[in-house]
């Protein structure tokens, strides 16, 4: 049978695309919020250890599935183990969960362009964002109310996601991450470099690398690191088994996976650095500790970010402009890789063309993510489910891959690992093998369960418990019901 399935144009468009897909708004606009809520420099130590045990290794193992099945999650783990298809669909489901929440907060990073004519937010950035741009209901549960202005850039942001797809893999993903990428690169260096020069940087920096042994001892920091990792590598979701797939029979697995790895890490610290840099300006400004600064997580790049643009005086205005639609694009081409997944998944297993996949897969998740995020919930709910698919939906996903490879299918283990080194430089072995075996499965399963355990008793935050039951808990079960649902149905 003739291979007609899609591969990149060469083994770079596939590392730029990873690096596409790793870099954006998970680095930009995730890492620093999650590393200010978890302690700022107690974050980065499990950050690096989640790296090295669970990040990289699993990496290598989604690189060799994908690689192996030439398919999307579904098929790759089911031609491991048959009984193994519905993890590849709880996988592909988590990515339209990811995928109707990350819409809502590209469209805060489109509007932010618009917003940097006259520099919009004022002196004031986290009063706008909040209050001005967001328009977040003060109601504790559920408040539907329509907002106009988040609706038509959710509109907007669809749009293009859904054009780039219909592209396909070269025309489409490949060529937007060639062309925004280095343009993001050398804007986002500029910033960050502007940032150090603030006063009360170093107050910033020092928030940001010195670690609180103490905050490390709470298990939260460390499920919050494995998971950001799962998350900002876009590993343990299937994005990285789909993009393997496309890959052409002899590619490098490892040398590119050490280069998408340590590009996107060191990305991130990049990022933490200009946040806490600008909280410590803040700061330093407002008379008060970095801690102190800003009340809400969530928005924090969204408020550092201006204030940083605001500080480069008569040149703010254009490389707002600039910054702002660097970071949209980087973003779109992460959510592009997220839908990838439950979109390849769909042709593999009913044989859809690519433009029926995207227009039903795509244009549903859509309409859905247009519906839920142009309520004054919005927030709300990106805070909530992002909580929810991330620490329960990813890590539970990676774990139960890990576990059968590495528990109940040893020769799998092999296999997969002699695929991997016969077209490697950097070659697999028992570190790997250890690392895969025993680290990250004991880290995932103690951590995983005491999440599990505090989300029962406590809930999250101090969220109404009927948006955390239909919000949070609900994508679990849509994750769970639509895994068993699909590997129910025949093959075509």
């Amino acid at each position: 049978m003739t291979d007609t399935r899609e591969h990149w144009s060469a083994r770079s468009g596939f590392i730029i695309a990873a690096i596409g897909s790793a870099i954006g708004l998970g680095n930009i606009w995730r890492f620093p919020y999650v590393a200010y809520e978890n302690g700022g420099g107690a974050f980065l130590i499990p950050y690096l250890v989640a790296l090295l045990t669970a990040g990289l290794p699993l990496l290598f193992l989604d690189y060799a599935v994908g690689h192996r099945s030439n398919g999307a999650p579904p098929k790759a783990y089911q031609q491991l183990s048959k009984p193994a298809e519905p993890l590849g669909w709880w996988q592909a489901c988590v990515c339209i969960v990811i995928a109707l929440y990350y819409a809502s907060v590209l469209t805060w990073a489109g509007s932010y362009i618009y917003f940097s004519f006259g520099q919009s937010w004022g002196t004031d950035p986290e009063s706008f964002f909040f209050s001005n741009f967001l328009a977040t209901s003060q109601s504790s549960g559920f408040d539907m109310t329509f907002i106009s202005h988040l609706f038509w850039p959710l509109i907007g942001v669809w749009a293009l996601v859904l054009f780039i797809l219909y592209g396909g893999v070269r025309k489409g993903v490949e060529l937007a991450n060639r062309i925004f990428m280095p343009i993001l690169l050398v804007l986002f260096g500029i910033l960050v470099i502007q940032a150090l020069r603030l006063p009360g940087a170093v107050d910033g920096l020092n928030a940001f690398f010195t670690p609180n042994w103490e905050a490390m001892k709470n298990y939260k920091v460390w499920l919050a690191a494995y998971g950001h990792i799962f998350f900002s590598l876009s590993i343990g979701f299937g994005i990285m088994v789909t993009y393997a797939s496309y890959l052409k029979p002899k590619t490098n697995l490892t040398g590119s996976g050490l280069v998408i790895g340590f590009a996107n890490s060191s990305f991130e610290i990049l990022a933490g650095i200009g946040v806490f840099a600008a909280l410590g300006f803040m700061a330093h400004a407002a008379g008060t500790s970095v801690q102190d600064v800003v009340s809400g997580g969530i928005g924090l790049a969204f408020i550092a970010f201006p204030k940083i643009i605001s500080s480069l005086g008569a040149g703010a205005e254009l490389f707002g402009i600039l910054f702002f639609a660097s970071l949209f694009v980087a973003g779109v081409s992460s959510m592009v890789s997220i839908l990838q997944v439950p979109i390849s998944a769909m042709q593999d297993k009913l044989s859809w063309s690519r433009a029926k996949a995207v227009t039903i897969i795509g244009g549903g998740t859509g309409a859905v993510s247009i519906f839920l995020f142009s309520s004054a919930n919005a927030i709300k709910l990106v805070d909530i489910i992002d909580h929810f698919i991330n620490n329960l939906g990813i890590v539970s996903g990676a774990l139960v891959s890990i576990i059968m490879v590495s528990w109940f299918k040893r020769s799998l283990m092999k296999q997969l690992e002699q695929h991997v080194n016969r077209v490697s430089t950097v070659q697999l072995g028992p570190v790997w093998e250890l690392t895969l075996t025993i680290v990250t499965p004991v880290v995932l399963i103690s951590t995983l369960g005491l999440a599990l355990s505090a989300l029962l008793q406590k809930g999250y935050g101090d969220y109404a418990m009927s948006l955390q039951l239909w919000f949070g808990w609900g994508c679990i079960l849509f994750c769970a019901i639509g895994a068993l649902f699909m590997s129910s149905l025949k093959n075509r």
